[in-house]
């Protein structure tokens, strides 16, 4: 992942006036409440599942239909951010985010919960993308977009990781509390939204210009096939998920043929020219699947093995949260010294050493010997990682581009947590007693980084390069 050659300081003269911030608070907001969203309810499972009465089978469903359709339509969002508004996709679909976000703590049969995480995911999907290109949009390309990017960015690692300490805190009270407790701050991120985001304009539609229909069907077809066959491997047939593989590979390769073909592609596909931008979303499938595994493992280990609590558990996972607030502080200094590669690296090494210590964890392991130190390394690779991994995933992409390079490090995002979490999964319960399916699945997360480790030291490689950056728009297809 190279730098940009001779890039300004983001420790120079970086000068954001009260409204640059006031939209920066907004931005952050909404993907924290996003973050923040997901992660608590990955601790307040075991509590829904005893209430609704639930199967494990079930149980899954709650969090893999807001995987699913986030997954599924997130190209498709960052595509319509850019050819429909910016402000209007965003508006509009943090609206229907806090909606069904709060109606799922109303629920009173699993099926509700489930329907309203598929719509929450669908929200996500258009909101996300928006969101993050509404900041590469408003804030010019150098160390004010990359200030902004890191704040972003910090805020958003800061919610995955302070939600498990707030939903162990929320589930103490009431499971449904982790769905109630969002939607105040939502409600005040929707009204500064309305305010603040400026109408942008969105590209003139040419007199018989048609859209991409076949290609938007095609794309998300392929791309909700794709997760739905990670997602249900553990539960499924091998027979089963060949085939579900196959119908997705098939209508990803005739998305790919149209996509080429088209005057007006939905999804340019020179746009995989930058290096930057594959090497992130490598890095970040796999820095996504390592995490959410283990988050997955470490859970039930605290409460099914050990019998810990909700709160407990959010209270040992606590120190995660530090990089929330070392990723806005530090991050930025460290990328100007150093660069985004350095730091990447530094990151996944944290990464990589703290799922090292946590691979043979006892049944009675001591929290200060045997968790602490692997908790605090996450949350330094978190610090490391997350930003740095949005600049290079749109650095140099084209401003009517962005939200499609959003869409795509986004659905990486998400594709790697399906990923991680399915094949974690699956490894638990392959072992004759619960730790050693634990400590198999734990594996999981350790070599996904050590990829992660070469993909990043690739790029690290390829710094001194005379590699382009800057992937313009053209009008016709890759």
């Amino acid at each position: 992942m190279s730098a940009t050659p001779n890039s300004p300081s983001l420790d120079g003269p970086v000068r954001m006036t009260a409204r640059d911030a006031a939209l920066l608070f907004v931005l952050c907001g909404s993907i924290f409440l996003e973050g923040v969203d997901i992660s608590m309810l990955g601790v307040a499972l075991p509590s829904i599942k005893d209430e609704l009465g639930m199967s494990a089978g079930e149980l899954q469903w709650v969090v893999s239909a807001y995987v699913l359709a986030y997954g599924g339509f997130m190209l498709l969002g960052g595509r319509a951010a850019d050819l429909l508004g910016r402000r209007k996709m965003f508006v509009l679909w943090l609206a229907v985010f806090v909606v069904f976000s709060g109606l799922g703590g109303l629920a009173t049969e699993g099926w509700m919960l489930i329907v309203s995480r598929a719509i929450t995911g669908l929200a996500a999907a258009f909101m996300t993308p928006a969101g993050l290109s509404l900041i590469t949009t408003s804030f010019a390309e150098g160390p004010k977009r990359n200030r902004a990017l890191l704040w972003y960015a910090g805020t958003a690692a800061g919610g995955f990781s302070l939600g498990l300490v707030v939903g162990g805190l929320l589930t103490a009270i009431g499971w449904r509390w982790v769905f109630f407790a969002p939607v105040i701050l939502a409600a005040i991120i929707f009204g500064f939204a309305v305010k603040l985001i400026e109408h942008d304009t969105p590209p003139p539609r040419v007199p018989g210009q048609k859209y991409d229909v076949f290609g938007a069907a095609t794309m998300t077809l392929g791309a909700v096939g794709a997760v739905y066959t990670v997602v249900m491997a553990p539960e499924v047939p091998v027979s089963r998920t060949v085939l579900t593989a196959a119908i997705s590979a098939v209508l990803l390769v005739a998305f790919v043929i149209a996509e080429r073909r088209s005057k007006e592609p939905l999804v340019r596909l020179g746009i995989f020219r930058s290096a930057n931008l594959v090497r992130a979303n490598i890095a970040t499938v796999l820095f996504a699947g390592s995490f959410f595994g283990f988050q997955f493992i470490t859970v039930l280990y605290m409460q099914d093995l050990r019998g810990w609590g909700a709160l407990e558990t959010g209270i040992a996972l606590l120190v995660i949260g530090i990089d929330s607030v070392l990723a806005p502080t530090l991050t930025p200094k460290l990328v100007d010294r150093f660069g985004n590669p350095v730091v990447l690296f530094a990151g996944f090494v944290s990464l990589a050493l703290a799922y090292f210590l946590f691979l043979d964890i006892p049944a009675d392991a001591n929290y200060w010997t045997g968790m602490f130190p692997t908790m605090l390394l996450i949350g330094i690779a978190f610090t490391l990682v997350y930003g740095p991994l949005t600049i290079v995933a749109v650095e140099g992409i084209a401003d009517e581009e962005q939200g499609l390079a959003g869409g795509i490090w986004n659905t990486s995002f998400q594709f790697g947590a399906a990923l991680g979490l399915a094949v974690a999964a699956s490894l638990t319960a392959t072992s004759g007693t619960a730790l050693d399916g634990y400590h198999k699945a734990l594996l999981v997360p350790f070599v996904a980084t050590l990829v992660a480790l070469v993909v990043v030291a690739t790029g690290l490689r390829s710094r001194a390069s005379a590699e382009p950056v800057a992937v313009e728009a053209q009008p016709t297809a890759g």
